[in-house]
Order: C-alpha cells, then structure tokens, then sequence
C-alpha cells in the first residue's frame, strides 16, 4: 500500500513538472498555430508513453530494457534539471520583487527570458547525456601508474598488471566497445590480469552473450578475478532461495570457463625465480550498511608471513578505510573498483571532481597512507545510465618497481 501511494506521488509531481514546463514552453509558439499542436502532442505523449512502460518494461527482452530505461532516464532528468532551474528562477523573481516594491506578476519579458533559460538548461543535459551514452561509454582510457614499493622483491621489479572493473554485463548497449577494451588490454602486454567486481548488474545469465569476449583475456601469470556487490544476485527478486544460491553456482562455474581464477577470501601465490608475492581476494565488504559485507579479511591473509608483500583485490574502496589502513600495514597495495567515478564529472589536469567523492573519501585513482597505497579503477562498464560524463571508462596498467631493483 504505501509502494503504491509514493508511486501515486511521484506521478502527481512528474505531471506536475510537465504542465508547468509545457506552459511556459508555449510562449514560444503562437496560439492556435499548427506548431504548437504539434509540440503539445509529442510534449505529452512522450510522458505517456513513458508511465505504460515502466508497467510493461520488465517483460522486454534485457538489451530492450536497457535501451528503453536510458531513453526515458535521459528525457526525465533533462526535465527534471531544467525544472529546477525554472523554480529557482521563478523564485528569484518573486524575491526580488518584494525588495523592489514591483509587481510580484511575472511580466512578458521576464518570462521570455525564463524560457529562454529553461530551455537551455533542457538541451544541456539532453545532448551532453546523449553523447555521454554514444561516445564517452566506449572512449576507454587507459591510467598508467608506476608504483614502487619498499618490500617488493626485486624479480617482480618491472611487473605489468591490467586492472579492470565493473564490466556490467546487464548494461552493454555496444557489444563491439568491450571486443574494443579487451583489444587494448591485451596490447598492453601484461604480465597479470585482475578483475576487481561486478561483472553483472543482477544475475549471472547477464554475462552469457559475452563470455566468448571475456575468455580473450590472457595473462602469462593468470587472470584472477573476485566478486562485486552486483554478483551475488541481492538485487534480483528471486522465486526461492534455492534459486539465488544457483545463481551463484553459475556465476562461480562462468568464472571457471573464462579462465578467470575467482578468489572467494582466499589467497594465491606468484612465484617468479624463487621468489613470492601473494595476491589476495576478497569478497564484497562496504562500509556503508546498503551494501553486502561478505568479506573476511583475515581468512584472506590466513598463513601468510607478514613480511610477504601482498596486493589484495577488494570491490569496495570504504573496505580499505574501515580495515586495512592502518591496521593490516602488511597488505602493500590494494585494488578496487565500485564508485564508478559516479560515471560523472570532471577530470583535467590538476583538477578533479566528482559527486562520488562525497560518498566515498578513495573513489578515482591512486591513494597513499605510509608505505599503504590503494588504486580505485573507474570502472569499464556503466550501471543505470549507460554512458559516461567527463569520467571514462578505464583500463588500468600498474607497473610495480622494487626499490632494490
């Protein structure tokens, strides 16, 4: 009951917004003129057509679901933006009216140039997302960092290592751009391959269609791979229990047939000319409470001497805040993925911003705490919207150096 009275809510503020963007929209038309029917007809109906198929969207084949949902996200947020703006703007009028003793009417002008404004702040979004979904999704960038350690040996000096994340499979609108990533990681040459989480947005039959893409990832030292808070099927409404645990039967049997090594708190070791370092997996852990915490840190480092150097895959960046920093000194260099970046913002040189930044204190890149470090992947796949504004997707390459070598 209450699911249904907030839907009935947010109808009535959707229906809301539109008619009071349409009105003021229409000082652009002449009354009556054909041009104006005809913006009133495809402003309205698009709405329409919208509210009958969120009730119908989820018995579309997936690929027409993504579709359908970045369609209609794109053209409600773009409103909802330009909505705001207009409040603000109707807001200030009013304002500034009761300081200046003027009429609180909102005269001709005035509301020409809101229109004018509103519908700038319409189109911004609307093409910058649109782009954001045909262009920027498959820009991949490629990060390079050269990280060097105190307690490497020095047979691993020189180490290439391809970091990826958060390959969404339920959300691949362009099948070709991941054959394009894995194209350019393999160029790359590198030694190991890891992939930190998420490979589906919520059951493992999302991955199928991609798994003859997936299995060209080749290291000569392994790819190994662990488990993001996407692929445990928590998002899914299953029929039975027994159902969600099968779910997770496949996902661990797809990683298998990839040739991708899943680490489930567990740890493996690399060995190159007598020498060892230990890779660690392990499973999801967030810190914030919305998100699944099955990880176990210390069955991870079970055994394993302290003087060992040891990099650990970890989906969750807030993991490395709440239990490794600082208190487990001896994991040298941890990877994670999960923030996405947000899939929005801006990165130029000697600057850098993004809402993720607000939610999570390591959310893009390289961070350092003493001799501790952890790098952050943004992510090559998209969750939700399917594209990307101002943050790439990106294949990592970290070359480790010893300080003895």
């Amino acid at each position: 009951m209450i699911r249904i009275v907030l839907i009935v809510i947010l109808l009535m503020i959707w229906a809301l917004m539109e008619w009071h963007l349409y009105v003021l929209l229409c000082s652009y038309f002449h009354s009556g003129s054909i041009s104006k029917k005809i913006f009133t007809l495809i402003w309205f109906v698009i709405p329409v057509i919208s509210v009958l198929l969120f009730f119908v969207f989820r018995s579309f084949p997936r690929n027409i679901q993504v579709i359908v949902m970045n369609v209609v996200g794109i053209i409600l947020i773009s409103k909802i933006i330009a909505w705001i703006i207009l409040l603000l703007g109707e807001s200030m009028v009013l304002i500034g009216s009761r300081f200046t003793n003027e009429s609180s009417d909102i005269g001709t002008s005035r509301r020409r140039f809101l229109a004018h404004v509103t519908l700038a702040s319409l189109a911004l979004p609307f093409s910058t997302l649109w782009y954001g979904l045909l262009k920027t999704s498959t820009d991949f960038k490629i990060h390079k960092q050269n990280l060097s350690f105190k307690r490497l040996p020095a047979t691993f000096h020189g180490l290439k290592i391809v970091q990826i994340s958060d390959i969404h499979t339920g959300s691949i609108l362009y099948p070709e751009g991941l054959k394009k990533a894995i194209e350019m990681i393999l160029e790359l040459k590198p030694d190991l391959i890891l992939f930190t989480g998420d490979l589906v947005n919520n059951t493992t039959d999302e991955a199928y269609a991609f798994e003859n893409t997936l299995s060209l990832l080749k290291a000569p030292l392994g790819v190994y791979s662990i488990l993001g808070n996407h692929d445990y099927g928590d998002y899914h409404s299953w029929s039975n229990e027994e159902a969600k645990k099968q779910n997770m039967a496949n996902m661990i049997d797809l990683h298998d047939r990839l040739g991708w090594k899943l680490l489930k708190n567990e740890h493996v070791l690399i060995e190159k000319n007598n020498q060892t370092i230990a890779l660690l997996g392990v499973e999801n852990w967030g810190a914030a409470l919305r998100f699944p915490k099955y990880g176990d840190v210390n069955l991870t480092t079970s055994g394993l001497p302290k003087e060992m150097f040891k990099i650990l895959m970890s989906h969750d960046p807030s993991h490395w805040d709440a239990q490794i920093k600082g208190k487990l000194k001896d994991i040298d260099l941890t990877l994670s993925g999960h923030t996405h970046g947000f899939q929005f913002g801006v990165e130029i040189p000697g600057f850098k911003w993004s809402p993720s930044q607000y939610l999570y204190k390591q959310w893009a890149g390289l961070y350092r705490s003493g001799d501790q470090m952890i790098y952050v992947n943004r992510g090559l796949g998209c969750i939700g919207y399917s594209g990307r504004v101002g943050i790439r997707p990106e294949i990592t390459l970290i070359t480790l150096e010893s300080e003895h070598g």
